[in-house]
């Protein structure tokens, strides 16, 4: 850019103070120059409007050789950590009662691995996706312990549901409050609910998991301590979100999350 403006002002000079000579030959070079750019100038008008409509992506995407790294790690936990929790399981008498804590234990680790394993191979997968295999993968648990599933997921028209990190931050809410029910709450139903509220551009996505268990302690300040809600808070903190407990109806807990939309 600088040689072209030194180049300018020596042709605006050599036409005003040259010779004939000087002066035709500089007037071809201003314009060779003035072509030039217009057309540069064309063409970044042209890319303006495309320019205008560009906005950073709400979710960094990860390099193809990135993916193949963790679909490879995926694949070797759920093959070799998973069949080892399954022969353990195996080696327990699910009919001894004194037995029963550590074959919980078993289920929640196994149950934990899988869902990791989910998560590492669906990056860019949306809420609902993630959320169903979520089922797929508690359903089990939940029938081994009597616990009714409640589906309630409602999604409106001409809103765009949540993708990548704001995704997998909240099937990660849904996860730990449904571990909370399976270790803790002694409930007999379980409900998972998705809303959204407002316009479709500016509304808000409103989460909630609740169960007609035992409850835990609202006494505290911040409610109960422990029970992953510092991860809870966490990863709603990180899409923007508010976290927050409240008695549910039956005299549950229910863990409720609103996201913008």
């Amino acid at each position: 850019m600088a040689l072209w403006l030194v180049q300018l002002a020596l042709d605006l000079l050599l036409l005003f103070f040259g010779d004939g000579l000087e002066r035709d030959a500089a007037q071809r070079w201003l314009i060779v120059n003035a072509c030039g750019a217009a057309l540069l100038g064309g063409l970044l008008v042209g890319q303006l409007p495309r320019a205008l409509r560009w906005r950073p992506r709400r979710s960094v995407r990860p390099s193809p050789e990135l993916k193949q790294e963790r679909q490879r790690i995926a694949r070797g936990l759920h093959d070799q950590v998973g069949s080892q929790l399954v022969n353990a399981m195996a080696l327990v008498d699910a009919r001894d009662p004194t037995a029963q804590p550590l074959v919980r234990a078993l289920e929640q680790c196994l149950l934990d691995l899988r869902l990791l394993v989910d998560s590492m191979d669906g990056d860019d997968d949306a809420l609902p996706d993630c959320l169903a295999r979520l089922r797929h993968r508690i359903q089990p648990a939940l029938d081994r312990r009597g616990i009714a599933l409640a589906w309630d997921i409602a999604l409106p028209d001409g809103v765009a549901v949540p993708t990548g990190a704001p995704a997998r931050a909240l099937t990660g809410i849904v996860q730990e409050a449904v571990s909370n029910v399976l270790q803790h709450s002694g409930a007999s139903l379980l409900r998972i609910a998705l809303r959204h509220a407002g316009p479709p551009q500016g509304g808000e996505w409103r989460l909630e998991v609740a169960d007609n268990g035992r409850g835990l302690p609202m006494d505290a300040p911040h409610g109960p301590s422990g029970h992953g809600l510092a991860g809870m808070h966490r990863r709603a903190a990180s899409v923007g979100g508010t976290l927050w407990l409240a008695p549910a109806e039956g005299g549950g807990t229910a863990v409720q999350v609103r996201v913008p939309g």
